[in-house]
């Protein structure tokens, strides 16, 4: 086609001002008559070959105002703002929408566990928020195609939550979380009708939120669920363990490795609570996993910091809510753990100055009696005696003898307490006649370091308790092992009359006693003696070498052979501690939980095993 023909095709569609020129006036009628000539099909062509005036137009308005949408009243493609580049892609087998450099639609699948709540970390400004997965190298990952570039904040979150998952897999306790079947709310009727209550949910679990762990508060209101019944068939047997050879398991660790040694450490008399401290200052309160397994094993209940406070002893109370905890100081604390009180005692009036330090007590097995190891004075120590609801001076018991008190234990049925010097003699003292009943010497002792009582005897009257076995360690590391019971059924022939003993002209204790059993398994001083709730079994550990822990079955007081092995994480041992199975209940498919045994560490572990 040639340039006249084109530029009479402009003409048809731009005609010029009317003039009165007769020259003009012909030029135009040639056009017009060239442009009728043509079929319709033929000024198409052109018209898309070559373009029109008004498309050129169109074309410079959008370039000097990009702002303003220009329409066409033919109707337009939508492709003649782009440029060449943006009008080819790389085919990847998805949709065109995917692969636009424009922002990705967002999922509205979740799959994090639903919440009464929305989560602390979501933010309305993520929406408007543009991020750029093809700028940064490291964001690359996250694309689903190749050409993927720009999504908004809330999908960045959702992709970043699956790329740590990818890395780190979800725990158990999760899986265990979202498998949790939804439950249907129903009404009740009541005082408030408005109150919804879950079907298929117990009246135990009303108020608690599976699968966190109940609040202290709850937990100690609801003791009684806690602890197993002692009705139904087998409860009331009292459960024998073999001699020699020891089922035991470990459970789970005590999660977190405190800051210090496990100076202290106990278990709750009657609930599964751990109590555990030393001197970073900090008491801890797990709680001990029952059956079934809980999603997160062995919780932190709650912890409490006394700064300056380096804790040497802590203890339940076993009646009521209270733990009692002390120092190398002139005062100790007790924390009530159902009101949050922490209650400071300072002095014991009228002897403080012979309670320079309050690090060592033992409460009474029925909660009444706190004893308190004064300071060591020549010739002896003492002991005093407060009340452990009023914190009132009662009695003080005064120990001749060198090198002061060792160690100290109260009777089982809180009457009395049977305490050990560090030259080996034994005395018994009785609360009820504010006197000492008896009074007899450890065979061989060489710096004795500690002392424990466990088990329990038949015998009805019976004069310096109700307790069968009486364990003495030394410096040595041997452990001397006494059966009471004997004694008892067996009194001396002939004994040596008491000073203080006023009602009675004998001693019911031999004054040079042989051993039932001398263990000498321990080559170490001996730092802990434990008997097992039901007198079976004897833990004995020194903290000066690593791994020295051995296990005595009663009454045989053999060692067990099998446990522990040369691959039994230990450490140096700094706390030693029993809950019988009453506590801490059966574990469904496994058997009966005859004990559970808690060993702390220097390092600030705690490790835990049940003996079946």
């Amino acid at each position: 086609m040639s340039g006249k023909k084109a530029r009479a095709a402009v003409a048809v569609q731009q005609p010029t001002p009317p003039t009165h020129d007769d020259d003009d006036e012909s030029d135009v009628d040639i056009v017009v008559d060239g442009a009728e000539g043509k079929a319709d099909a033929e000024l198409e062509l052109e018209r898309l070959v070559f373009g029109d005036s008004a498309a050129f137009r169109a074309g410079l308005a959008e370039l000097v105002q990009p702002e303003e949408e220009s329409v066409d009243a033919e109707g337009t493609t939508g492709y003649e703002g782009l440029d060449d580049a943006d009008l080819f892609f790389v085919d990847t087998g998805v949709t065109d929408d995917a692969t636009r450099p424009t922002v990705a639609a967002t999922s509205d699948e979740d799959d994090t566990f639903p919440s009464r709540h929305p989560p602390a970390w979501e933010d309305s400004d993520d929406e408007r928020m543009l991020v750029s997965l093809a700028s940064a190298p490291r964001l690359r990952k996250l694309r689903r195609t190749e050409a993927e570039d720009v999504i908004d904040g809330k999908e960045y979150t959702k992709r970043l939550r699956r790329q740590f998952e990818v890395l780190h897999p979800r725990p158990e306790w999760a899986h265990y979380a979202l498998q949790q079947p939804a439950r249907k709310k129903r009404r009740i009727s009541g005082p408030n009708d408005s109150e919804d209550v879950e079907e298929g949910a117990s009246d135990d679990e009303m108020d608690v939120d599976l699968p966190t762990v109940a609040p202290l508060s709850k937990l100690l209101q609801d003791a009684e669920s806690l602890v197993r019944s002692s009705s139904g068939p087998g409860r009331g047997k009292k459960r024998k363990l073999r001699p020699e050879v020891l089922d035991i398991q470990r459970m789970k660790d005590i999660p977190g490795t405190q800051p210090s040694a496990i100076t202290s450490l106990s278990f709750h008399p009657q609930l599964p609570l751990l109590l555990s401290s030393g001197p970073s200052s900090t008491l801890y309160l797990h709680q001990i996993a029952s059956s079934p397994p809980a999603p997160s094993p062995n919780p932190l209940l709650t912890s409490l910091h006394l700064r300056g406070t380096a804790l040497t002893t802590t203890a339940f109370h076993p009646h009521d809510s209270r733990i009692f905890l002390s120092a190398r100081r002139r005062y100790f604390h007790i924390w009530d753990l159902q009101t949050g009180r922490i209650e400071k005692v300072t002095r014991v009036y009228g002897h403080q100055h012979e309670q320079r330090s309050m690090e060592r007590f033992k409460l009474s097995p029925d909660g009444n009696y706190m004893a308190l190891l004064g300071s060591a004075r020549k010739g002896g120590a003492v002991l005093n005696l407060l009340s452990a609801s009023t914190l009132q001076w009662i009695s003080q018991v005064r120990i001749e003898g060198r090198g002061g008190i060792a160690d100290f234990a109260w009777w089982r049925n809180s009457q009395g307490l049977c305490i050990a010097s560090k030259s080996g003699e034994i005395t018994e003292w009785s609360v009820m006649s504010q006197s000492t009943v008896a009074q007899w010497q450890d065979e061989g002792a060489v710096g004795t370091t500690t002392l424990a009582l466990g088990g329990q005897h038949e015998l009805v009257k019976a004069s310096i308790g109700h307790d069968r076995w009486v364990a003495v360690g030394s410096s040595s590391g041997i452990v001397n092992l006494y059966d009471r019971r004997k004694w008892l059924e067996h009194p001396p022939a002939s004994t040596t009359p008491l000073p203080s003993a006023a009602e009675s002209n004998a001693q019911p204790v031999p004054a040079h006693p042989k051993p039932t059993r001398v263990l000498e398994h321990l080559t170490t001083p001996t730092s802990h003696l434990t008997f097992s709730p039901d007198g079976q079994i004897l833990a004995m550990a020194s903290k000066w070498q690593r791994d020295a822990l051995r296990l005595v079955h009663l009454p045989s007081c053999t060692v067990f052979k099998n446990w522990p092995t040369s691959a039994t994480p230990l450490g140096r041992i700094t706390g030693v501690a029993f809950a019988g199975g009453e506590v801490v209940g059966e574990r469904e498919g496994n058997g009966a939980v005859h004990s559970v045994l808690a060993v702390g560490n220097e390092q600030g572990k705690i490790r835990v095993w049940e003996i079946r």
